[in-house]
């Protein structure tokens, strides 16, 4: 008996696309969305075959490869951090991911992930500070107001009711975009002089700065009794952005510890020093916050996780508002046993080829 396999087809979301999906349900829903997608797969983190992102570094940037699975989906990102990328007039941060079967090992879906982990990473910030940050908090500092920072400043007010942002990058350009970008949204924007200014009585202090530097941008006499940090731009080895003091004075949560070891505020810290993994908050295991003056930190890297959350949720959202494309990324065979014969079975006829040659001609 001879088996017909259907043809292979993999699912494709283009920036372009993942737009429409924001435009059409509106970034608040959005967030919403992936905010609930991640929590629910933090509540199973123990379904997850887990290990630290694999990282390339050289002394301009980083190039990481992020992988996790459960028993019946495999998917990765591939991702950069370079800072500088911005003189050449491209992002400093820009990713794709895949999502396979792990019964076959087929790609069923390949999507941009720079737009998505904006929003993944926003969702995030926001699930962790439910947990962290004061449920009265209104006020937060928002420390570097660059690409992240306005997904940031939604996701915090759209899902835990922030209504001031107090501003600072050391560009005022990016908080000229800032503002611009959420000019319509109802926050009351506070453009600081200082970081020391910005923070002062914030309930909730974003940083997401860009530099790859052990910076100190957060230092122990700006912290004040009940704060929330919500550190999410130390996210390689050798770029921090809050003094160790800040770490000791505070109770410390973090994603997944053998990566932030590596490459989030923690690679300040001695190995004993004692943090809190996040899914133990989420699932009731360990305490949060317990009191109003109790100084919290998430030291937030980005993790696989949350990534396979993303992919998940935007595929739904694709499906749903029929968007995206199909790619024959995977070779359909006549004959699973012979790749050879592709080479004749798959090539150009005579015709395109020729006008695919006259073409490529005409470009160059």
């Amino acid at each position: 008996m001879t088996n017909h396999p259907m043809p292979i087809r993999t699912r494709f979301l283009s920036p372009a696309d993942v737009a429409t999906i924001l435009q059409r349900q509106g970034l608040a829903q959005t967030l919403r969305g992936m905010h609930d997608e991640i929590h629910a797969d933090y509540l199973r983190w123990q379904d997850f075959d887990k290990n630290a992102r694999v990282g390339n570094h050289s002394p301009v940037g980083v190039i990481e490869l992020m992988p996790i699975a459960d028993d019946t989906i495999y998917t990765f990102k591939c991702v950069n951090g370079h800072p500088g990328n911005t003189r050449f007039g491209l992002p400093t941060v820009m990713a794709f991911g895949v999502m396979s079967r792990v019964d076959t090992g087929v790609p069923e879906f390949l999507s941009e992930l720079t737009l998505t982990t904006a929003v993944r990473t926003a969702a995030m910030s926001a699930l962790a500070a439910r947990a962290l940050a004061r449920p009265d908090s209104r006020t937060m500092a928002l420390i570097g107001n660059g690409a992240q920072s306005d997904f940031q400043a939604l996701a915090f007010h759209h899902l835990l009711g922030i209504d001031e942002i107090r501003l600072f990058d050391t560009d005022p350009r990016a908080t000229d975009k800032l503002v611009a970008n959420l000019r319509s949204t109802g926050i009351r924007l506070l453009r600081c002089a200082s970081v020391a200014e910005a923070v002062q009585a914030a309930d909730i202090v974003t940083t997401v700065t860009a530099d790859k530097t052990n910076a100190t941008i957060i230092t122990p006499d700006m912290v004040e009794p009940g704060m929330f940090f919500n550190a999410v731009g130390g996210d390689c080895p050798g770029k921090t952005e809050l003094h160790a003091d800040v770490l000791r004075g505070a109770d410390v949560f973090v994603e997944y510890e053998p990566q932030t070891r590596i490459e989030g505020e923690l690679q300040q810290m001695p190995a004993d020093f004692a943090v809190t993994e996040l899914w133990k908050v989420l699932q009731g295991r360990e305490a949060g916050r317990t009191d109003a003056q109790q100084v919290t930190v998430f030291d937030s890297v980005g993790f696989a996780l949350e990534d396979f959350s993303a992919l998940r949720y935007m595929r739904s959202c694709a499906q749903q508002l029929g968007v995206g494309q199909d790619l024959a990324l995977i070779p359909n065979f006549a004959d699973a046993k012979d790749l050879f014969g592709l080479v004749d079975a798959l090539a150009l006829p005579p015709a395109r080829r020729r006008a695919a040659t006259v073409f490529d001609e005409a470009l160059a």
